[in-house]
């Protein structure tokens, strides 16, 4: 099965900015093994900015925009070497793609995209993609990597994409503030009243990034691809999505 997983930066670090060891441990162990079981992953990695900020000891994420683009540099050198450490000692190979709106929305550079992607899955590498948020702007940014790694999935014909979130999946309501909402737990189509859950369709009812992962899961669909909202303090989950178990929402592509 070819999978793509989107990691978040609540999941990798802590609200400090640190890292997250324990988190990012846990899951490059458990995306090795199913590696070693058959399957392709590409990893969509958020988490530049933040560990840009933990690195140079910040108290809170700047706001303006150069500034962020100098702590997504020197968080996205830091993500890569975490990343490079925790799979070669499973004996995994990664590589990094930066991507840009404009370099999706180019038909050649997109298509050298499509191209390198899956030359690197053929030779039994990880992609580790992120948006290229050192020169990223609002006309050039794909905007979230919940967005970015639908359109990985769409691009790779990828067959699953799992979103780990710090939310265990859609709900009736917003559970952070609501104690009787209820996890949705399987979705077969977008109706205005799942948009709305996510904030969309004329609602205020966000919760917590929600909408952006409602059209994630519409891309996906539209693209006979399958996606998953799980909770990312659990990366073992990935092992009973990948044996096909029903765990957070399960958004079901069109067949």
């Amino acid at each position: 099965m070819r999978i793509v997983i989107k990691v978040g930066t609540s999941t990798l670090t802590h609200k400090t900015g640190n890292l997250n060891i324990r988190h990012v441990e846990k899951l490059c162990r458990v995306m090795s093994d199913l590696k070693n079981a058959g399957h392709e992953l590409i990893l969509v990695s958020s988490g530049a900015i933040g560990m840009g900020v933990g690195k140079l000891g910040l108290t809170e994420k700047p706001k303006d925009v150069p500034t962020k683009q100098a702590a997504a540099a020197i968080g996205q050198c830091e993500l890569m070497y975490v990343y490079d450490k925790e799979f070669s000692e499973y004996g995994h190979i990664i590589a990094q793609i930066l991507l840009t709106g404009s370099d999706l929305d180019n038909e050649t550079r997109s298509q050298n995209f499509h191209n390198t992607l899956n030359r690197l899955l053929e030779l039994n590498v990880l992609p580790v993609i992120n948006e290229n948020d050192t020169i990223a702007t609002d006309e050039i940014s794909v905007g979230d990597n919940d967005t970015l790694s639908a359109i990985v999935a769409v691009e790779a014909k990828a067959d699953l994409l799992i979103l780990l979130s710090d939310i265990k999946g859609l709900y009736t309501d917003d559970p952070h503030k609501n104690t009787d909402a209820k996890l949705i737990d399987k979705v077969y189509e977008i109706t205005e009243e799942i948009e709305a859950l996510g904030g969309g369709a004329g609602s205020s009812l966000g919760t917590g990034g929600m909408q952006t992962k409602i059209k994630a899961a519409k891309m996906c669909m539209e693209n006979h691809i399958d996606m998953v909202i799980t909770d990312g303090n659990d990366p073992e989950a990935l092992y009973d999505i990948a044996d096909g178990r029903l765990i957070g929402t399960h958004f079901y592509g069109k067949r």
